[in-house]
């Protein structure tokens, strides 16, 4: 029997519209619905490719047992994190609070205005393992709730003002190169220098970090940098989170050997990848880099995207309810596939045994080899893949997020542009063409969700700040200022919107969205850098690429907030500390007044990633566009031929000069 689940767009809430559970999505409904009956909220909070939600959710959300008790006693709502983020940072916050950690499935039960009294993550049926039982939890919360309910209450009083409380502790301060040596060195002091990577398994490739160091050895001559990024580099594409058949990274490591993946694809992950090994690419020029790139952007191209031009999600763990079946061989499966001989080659190179490296199966690896891996072009490694797809297909979560997909359009378009290849371009051009046409609403504010013919939910910041950022990698891609105006007017709706007036940074979610019990403002990075760091990028490059004194003064006041913020644990605000490089190191802007795009400034963007380096491109063409967002632009004469190039370093400008090469780029 469906619940109303039913009539919901997200992959994950109609995952669970035939459980025998009566859920709600979140709505005002099933609170003024917990008020009438007097009832508890239950909230259970995941995503369709979470493993772990899959098996909470078999054994007690589709068991009639669990549910009677539910629907007796509570009322149940559903929420997909990737649809309302809001909502899960606010009750992950609260459940990292109460008990030091956190995850999905995210566990809440709350009084009908919305208050916690109870977080946890995965619970099984009965008591099992050292873990509680959810059943006895909820009996638990059932007689609290009746016999003791003040002391509920009270409870969830206080943690929402200890919430409320935080919100109004402002920490300022003013930028300084200290805090990001404090930060290589807490990355140096967790380095594991044999398996790549920083601490202990589960490890994440947290990408932001990486970049972080790559830029840092950069700026402060730190070879040691280098090598650490490298070394988690290597490890990372050679073993078996990296798909060594048909490309792209699963979520995490589960061993310190990055062999063994949580085997779900994540978007956001393969973007930032395909971006941070770009960056190394241009660093040491290896094409070991080059091809894990190229390698990953073909997969989003293969599976995930969509072919209206937007980006889906990501892909699940799970086949026929077994984690990685999809992606393990026996040596028996490679044979039968290959032949004796190409099979026996393959399974000698990526470690297929008759004992197997995961549940009596292998997944393929490169880990404690120095031998070079198969073209992905190579016809075995294709027949492979073509065997692979034949088996049950994987879950594909068709959703397509706006700040996932603006990733997603910075990894296109910088493969675009280094990888020279205009598929890449033409996706990164179609994933905006698609946002604009179908996410933005009448008002010209955008949607945070796409699916099924319709866009949903108020964009929230770092919708804002990482849509931005593409545009401003899309200007850099092609030189068209349109796509310069529109980072303008997303930014300037970010600082309308969502900016702390009074105690600085930026809130999650709009002045004119719906409110929770607590406006949150986030300045750690997680899986990906927290809204208020790309927030701080995208203010400083525009103040760099318009000149225009409000973005001066708004990158100013992010530097502080997030200056202060990261005070504590600078190691975490890792793509802040990127942002706040732009203004602590020397910086340059470089206007070329030509009557067409010279191809040795395509040369050079190629071949070196220019971090430090804003470029405006002023043509006969586009030379009114342009001066509408950076109008100091209309000074610059245009030359009846050639080019003309202005270098400003630091705030000083250097004499114009016309050939390129006599440009001293730092």
């Amino acid at each position: 029997m469906s619940n109303i689940l039913k009539n919901e767009k997200s992959p994950y809430l109609q995952q669970h519209s035939e459980n025998p559970v009566n859920w709600y999505p979140w709505c005002e409904e099933a609170f003024r619905r917990a008020r009438e009956e007097d009832k508890p909220v239950f909230l259970s909070i995941g995503y369709s490719t979470c493993h772990w939600c899959h098996v909470m959710a078999h054994e007690s959300f589709e068991d009639a047992e669990v549910a009677k008790l539910l629907n007796d006693n509570f009322i149940c709502i559903k929420v997909d994190r990737e649809e309302r983020p809001d909502i899960d940072s606010v009750y992950m916050t609260v459940c990292q609070a109460l008990t030091g950690s956190g995850g999905w499935p995210l566990t809440i039960i709350m009084t009908p205005e919305q208050k916690p009294f109870f977080a946890g993550t995965y619970f099984p049926k009965h008591r099992s393992l050292g873990h509680p039982g959810l059943i006895d939890i909820l009996e638990q919360a059932k007689l609290l709730w009746d016999e003791d309910r003040g002391e509920l209450q009270k409870t969830g009083e206080q943690i929402t003002q200890a919430f409320n409380n935080s919100n109004e502790a402002v920490l300022l301060d003013e930028p300084d190169k200290s805090v990001l040596k404090d930060a290589y060195n807490t990355f140096r002091n967790s380095f594991d220098s044999e398996w790549g990577g920083f601490g202990s398994a589960p490890k994440f490739p947290s990408p932001h970090n990486l970049m972080f160091l790559l830029r840092y050895s950069q700026l402060e001559n730190a070879p040691d940098a280098l090598h650490m990024a490298e070394v988690t580099l290597n490890a990372m594409s050679r073993g078996g989170i990296h798909d060594q058949i048909g490309g792209g990274f699963s979520r995490y490591s589960t061993d310190k050997k990055w062999l063994v993946p949580h085997f779900e694809k994540m978007l956001y992950d393969n973007a930032l990848l395909i971006i941070l090994y770009l960056e190394a690419y241009q660093i040491t020029e290896k094409k070991a880099y080059f091809d894990v790139a190229r390698q990953t952007a073909d997969y989003i191209l293969r599976e995930l995207t969509d072919l209206s031009g937007g980006f889906y999600c990501g892909q699940d763990a799970d086949s026929d309810g077994i984690e990685g079946k999809y992606y393990v061989f026996t040596a028996e499966e490679i044979n039968d596939v290959l032949g004796s001989h190409d099979g026996a080659d393959f399974c000698s190179f990526y470690g297929i045994t008759e004992r197997g490296n995961f549940e009596g199966k292998s997944i393929p690896n490169l880990i404690g080899t120095d031998k070079e891996p198969w073209d992905f072009d190579d016809p075995r490694i294709k027949k492979l893949y073509e065997y692979r797809k034949n088996r049950v297909s994987l879950h594909k979560d068709d959703k397509i997020l706006l700040s996932w997909n603006s990733w997603t359009i910075i990894a296109m378009a910088r493969a675009g542009r280094i990888l020279d290849d205009k598929r890449y371009r033409e996706a990164a051009e179609n994933a905006q063409r698609f946002i604009e046409e179908n996410m933005t609403d009448n008002n010209n504010r955008l949607y945070l969700r796409f699916r099924d013919g319709e866009a949903a939910h108020s964009a929230q910041l770092e919708d804002y700040a990482v849509y931005a950022l593409s545009l401003i990698e899309l200007y850099r891609l092609t030189f068209n200022p349109y796509y310069l105006s529109q980072a303008v007017l997303r930014a300037e709706q970010m600082i309308e919107y969502f900016e702390d007036k009074k105690g600085g940074g930026y809130f999650i979610n709009a002045s004119d969205s719906e409110q929770l019990i607590v406006r949150l403002k986030e300045s750690y990075d997680g899986a990906v850098p927290s809204g208020n760091s790309v927030a701080a990028m995208v203010l400083e490059k525009l103040f760099g690429l318009t000149g225009e004194n409000c973005f001066r003064e708004a990158a100013g006041r992010q530097q502080k907030y997030m200056a202060g913020q990261m005070k504590r644990y600078p190691s975490a605000h890792c793509f802040a500390l990127l942002a706040m490089a732009q203004s602590l190191y020397p910086h340059q802007e470089l206007i070329c007044a030509c009557n067409s795009e010279p191809p040795e400034l395509k040369e050079y963007l190629k071949y070196n990633s220019a971090y430090n380096l804003n470029i405006l491109l002023k043509t006969p063409w586009n030379s009114e566009k342009l001066a509408e967002s950076a109008p100091f632009t209309k000074s610059y004469p245009i030359p009846d031929s050639g080019a003309v190039w202005y270098l400003c370093k630091n705030g000083s400008c250097k004499t114009p000069v016309i050939d390129f090469s006599d440009l001293k780029l730092v």
